[in-house]
């Protein structure tokens, strides 16, 4: 990897890992690529005797993509509080339907594993920037604590802290449903929904549920959490009361069975659940339509729709 020949295929073959790590740290796609096209903007920027110098261009994107991203998520918070509303991770179409699209999109980068549920993203979002990174690296992607360290300018005994730290706030004790059980449930959620069976999705609701949205003042929805199987039920209703002609297709959204609306043709919300013991614990509803161009490559629009 040391000549100039292997270091530029090196390099050109770093993006999809690129993208992977730093779509699992930020939990957008625009962002994400913007943090790797300033990797690889950087790496381009040195000399090429520096750059001869690098045993490991890959280790030394990853480095950088990594301080990149620390960054963006040092800033996120600012702009999280000028957010309209919840802010939610892009939701990914399935690479199946994605074919059908524009592969060169970032989407069609990503490996769609347990790592980026929306489950998984949001508790990612609790974490602060550094534990973020350094769980991510390290339990996720399996990088030594010793280049964490150079990521964040710490020991790798600090690193394995943050690690923990972050490890802690998983909640190891919640058992999914296998990919079976959530694609039966999602599916009697959808035709009960159709139907505008309230009784029927309370059933499927758990007592407890949580239903966030995240429209990002772009379009109507739900400033705050809708908290409570029965008033998220209610809510389901209303809101197919109010959009007649309102489809509902089931469709892989971040590599679990979920829900897309959609309306002449346009998506007007992709939805992700959380399910346990046969109920939806949490549903995480997309609708900002900066978040929903992927899926207008997907099975999930008409070729008419926007």
């Amino acid at each position: 990897m040391g000549t100039a020949a292997a270091g530029a295929d090196g390099v050109a073959g770093e993006r999809r890992q690129l993208i992977n790590v730093a779509y699992r740290l930020l939990g957008s796609l625009a962002e994400s690529e913007d943090a790797v096209q300033e990797a690889y903007a950087r790496w381009y920027a040195l000399p090429r005797s520096r750059q001869d110098e690098i045993v490991s261009p890959g280790a030394w994107l990853t480095t950088v993509t990594g301080r990149i991203c620390l960054d963006v998520l040092g800033s996120a918070r600012a702009r999280r509080e000028r957010y309209v509303g919840a802010w939610l991770p892009d939701p990914l179409p399935d690479h199946a339907e994605w074919e059908h699209g524009h592969g060169t999109d970032p989407a069609d980068q990503l490996v769609l594993d347990e790592s980026v549920t929306m489950a998984f993203l949001v508790v990612l979002e609790s974490m602060t920037p550094a534990e973020r990174v350094a769980f991510v690296l390290h339990d996720v992607f399996r990088y030594p604590f010793a280049e964490i360290a150079d990521v964040l300018g710490r020991t790798p005994a600090a690193c394995k802290q943050l690690a923990a730290s972050a490890r802690r706030r998983v909640r190891v004790e919640r058992t999914p449903a296998t990919a079976a059980g959530q694609a039966d449930t999602v599916r009697q959620v959808k035709e009960a929904w159709e139907t505008k069976d309230i009784a029927a999705l309370v059933d499927l609701l758990d007592p407890a549920a949580v239903m966030t949205a995240d429209g990002g003042g772009m379009v109507g929805t739900v400033l705050r959490p809708v908290e409570g199987g029965a008033r998220i039920a209610r809510y389901m209703v209303a809101i197919a009361d109010k959009a007649p002609g309102l489809e509902l297709l089931e469709r892989s959204v971040n590599g679990v069975p979920g829900l897309v609306a959609r309306r002449a043709g346009a998506v007007m919300t992709v939805a992700s659940f959380e399910v346990a013991d046969g109920r939806v614990t949490r549903i995480w509803a997309v609708r900002n339509p900066e978040k929903l161009g992927p899926w207008c490559g997907t099975g999930a629009c008409t070729e008419s729709g926007s």
